[in-house]
C-alpha cells in the first residue's frame, strides 16, 4: 500500500468513460428486469420447501426425475451442505396444500428405495419405513428435516416490504449526508447506491439467479457498505476544500481519492476475501447470498470513486460550499475581544 501512497491517479479525468459504461450497464439491468424479470424465490412467490437427508450420497438427476414423473416438473432440486443432503423448492399450487405437496414428494422419494413411511417418532423426529419386499420395519433411508409454507399473499406482502425497505434506506441516507455534509454530496451518494443495487439487481435478472430474502438482505448490506466508503472520501475531499486554498474542485477532489485509495483496497480486499470463502466453502444455501455481496463490495468500491465523486463535480460543488456557515454577530464579537 506504500507504492498507492506515491501514485497519483487522475480517477475523475475517466469520469466520461466511467459514467458512459454505468450507463450501459444499467440500461442492460433494466432492459433485462423489465422483459425478463427476477428469478424470484418461493419466499416471494410462495410454495413449499421439503429439506430431506439421504443415509448415502445422493444423486440430483434421479431425484428430479422422479419429481418430474410424479407431477412437480417446476421442483427445483439442489444439494443442502452436503451430498446427502437435498432441499427441494416447489411453487405454490392453488389446487393442493402445502403438507399434502410435502408428502407427495416424501413418497415419491421412498419409493425410489422401495419403502413405505411407517411411523415418526414425536420426540426424536426419526422415521421408520416398511420394506415392500419384506414388510420389515427399518429406520427410513430418506428422512425429512423441515418442510416450510409461503403463502402466495405472504410472498407478495415480503416483495413490498423488502422494496419499501431499499426506498426508505436510501431516504434516510440522503436526509443524514444532507445534514453532514451537504446536498450536493447527498445527491451524489444517492446516486451511486442506486448505480449499485441496479447493477447488483440486474445481474440477477440477466443470470436468472435466485432472488430470495436472503439475497434481499445482501442487497440492503451492499448499501450500507457502498455508503461508508463513499462517506470516507467524502470526508476527506471536505476536509482537503478546507485546507487548501488553491487549486481546481476537480484537483482537490482527485487528490482526496487518491489518499484514501490504500484504505479503500485493502478494506475491499480484505472483504472479498471472506466473500469468496463464503461463495466456496458457505454451501448452496447461501451462494446467490455471497455472489450479491462480492458483486456489491466490487461495484461499491467502483461507484464511490467514479460515480458519487463526479456526479458532485457535476453538480458543481466549491470551496464555499463546504466552509463553516458563520454565526450571526461572531464577527463583531471577534473584533471586540481584540
Amino acid at each position: 500500500m506504500r507504492i498507492l501512497k506515491n501514485v497519483q491517479f487522475d480517477f475523475l479525468g475517466k469520469r466520461k468513460l466511467a459514467l458512459a459504461l454505468s450507463a450501459v450497464f444499467i440500461v442492460i439491468s433494466l432492459a433485462s428486469i423489465l422483459t425478463r424479470g427476477m428469478a424470484f424465490g418461493i419466499d416471494f412467490t410462495g410454495g413449499t420447501l421439503v429439506e430431506v437427508a439421504y443415509n448415502e450420497a445422493a444423486e440430483i438427476d434421479p431425484v428430479r426425475n422422479a419429481l418430474v414423473e410424479a407431477g412437480f416438473d417446476d421442483a427445483v432440486v439442489q444439494y443442502f451442505g452436503t451430498v446427502r443432503d437435498i432441499m427441494i423448492r416447489i411453487p405454490v399450487r392453488e389446487d393442493t396444500a402445502g403438507a399434502e405437496v410435502s408428502n407427495q414428494v416424501m413418497q415419491t422419494l421412498r419409493a425410489q428405495t422401495g419403502e413405505t413411511l411407517d411411523q415418526t417418532d414425536p420426540r426424536t423426529r426419526s422415521q421408520t419405513c416398511r420394506i415392500s419386499a419384506t414388510t420389515e420395519v427399518v429406520p427410513c433411508s430418506v428422512q425429512m428435516r423441515r418442510v416450510e409454507f409461503v403463502g402466495p399473499q405472504v410472498g407478495d406482502e415480503l416483495a413490498n416490504q423488502g422494496g419499501l425497505a431499499m426506498l426508505y434506506a436510501l431516504f434516510g441516507i440522503l436526509i443524514y449526508v444532507t445534514w453532514r455534509f451537504e446536498w450536493r454530496f447527498a445527491v451524489g451518494s444517492v446516486v451511486a447506491l442506486v448505480h449499485d443495487v441496479l447493477i447488483t439487481v440486474g445481474f440477477f435478472s440477466v443470470f436468472q439467479l435466485e432472488f430470495s430474502l436472503t439475497v434481499l438482505a445482501a442487497v440492503l448490506a451492499v448499501i450500507g457498505y457502498s455508503l461508508n466508503d463513499t462517506i470516507v472520501v467524502f470526508d476527506r475531499i471536505r476536509e482537503n476544500f478546507r485546507k487548501m486554498r488553491k487549486g481546481e474542485p476537480i484537483d482537490i477532489m482527485n487528490k482526496s481519492i487518491n489518499q484514501t485509495l490504500p484504505r479503500t483496497i485493502l478494506t475491499s480486499l480484505t472483504t472479498l476475501i471472506v466473500l469468496i470463502s463464503l461463495f466456496l466453502f458457505g454451501g448452496d444455501i447461501i451462494h446467490n447470498f455471497s455472489i450479491a455481496l462480492i458483486l456489491g463490495v466490487l461495484i461499491g468500491t467502483y461507484s464511490s470513486i467514479f460515480i458519487a465523486s463526479p456526479t458532485v463535480l457535476m453538480l458543481g460543488v466549491s470551496r464555499e460550499n463546504l466552509l463553516p456557515v458563520k454565526k450571526e454577530g461572531e464577527n463583531e464579537s471577534a473584533d471586540s475581544t481584540s
